[in-house]
């Protein structure tokens, strides 16, 4: 049994990307977005960018893991409508884009993001991570001085819900792209504003309330909200989401 159990952690662990990157790798395309696509020395960005309105501010959009920014319309098109400016990181192996995901690639293309959207505007800049991206989000927050940060369904490490989900100590098997929060925290001086579904059978709601009373611990100014009958899918479309998105990015 021992030996069984083994062989399994062995294939489970060289499977496992394809279970955190499942991405969609059609095109994207969706309306009022522009395609940039930076080459840097190391790896080349692409970002779907959406211009916005004098005077609002900027959010730079990390999305799940479809990888497909189209599979997302509900989570840009309100920030659209009241006017911000959106950009959005496109990831390797979806939505068209060239190349294979991995943890440590996908949080530098995030540094890059925000390096390139700060070059770009004077506006505030405002982090919004769903699922995977909160990760990303919370990334980048912690080495770059942002106006606030929005995570929506947020593991507090991916590593603990891959071993819900597969029995295996994933946290602590050699090779697993971790995608721990926790150790990610030191750093953030942004408020952050988490919103939950109740109903989150993929997240639980209780990894974002750990994640939430991490960064109490850490001194970090965090609101969060549990959202009746969200589910990890829905969160979006419950009743006041853009009501509580819109007060915390309000000036």
């Amino acid at each position: 049994m021992l030996g069984l159990y083994a062989i399994y952690a062995a294939v489970s662990v060289w499977l496992h990307p394809g279970f955190i990157y499942p991405f969609d790798p059609t095109r994207f395309e969706m309306a009022g977005y522009e395609t940039v696509i930076v080459d840097g020395d190391a790896r080349q960005l692409t970002l779907s960018v959406s211009e916005g309105r004098p005077g609002e501010p900027a959010v730079l959009f990390f999305m799940g893991n479809t990888g497909s920014l189209d599979r997302f319309p509900t989570s840009t098109t309100q920030h659209q409508a009241a006017g911000r400016m959106v950009v959005a990181l496109q990831y390797p192996g979806g939505g068209g884009v060239s190349g294979a995901p991995s943890e440590g690639g996908l949080k530098a293309l995030a540094l890059d993001a925000h390096d390139w959207l700060a070059g770009k505007t004077d506006r505030p800049i405002y982090l919004h991570g769903y699922s995977l991206g909160t990760g990303l989000a919370v990334h980048v927050a912690a080495r770059r001085g942002v106006s606030g940060v929005l995570l929506d369904a947020p593991f507090a490490r991916m590593c603990d819900v891959m071993a819900r989900q597969s029995a295996l100590p994933a946290c602590f098997l050699p090779a697993v792209q971790r995608w721990d929060s926790l150790r990610d925290l030191n750093g953030i001086t942004a408020p952050v504003q988490i919103q939950h579904g109740d109903a989150d059978s993929l997240i639980p709601a209780s990894d974002g309330q750990r994640l939430a009373q991490a960064m109490e611990g850490a001194g970090i100014e965090v609101i969060f909200h549990l959202v009746p009958g969200g589910t990890h899918n829905n969160i979006f479309r419950t009743d006041g989401y853009w009501d509580r998105v819109a007060a915390f990015l309000a000036p």
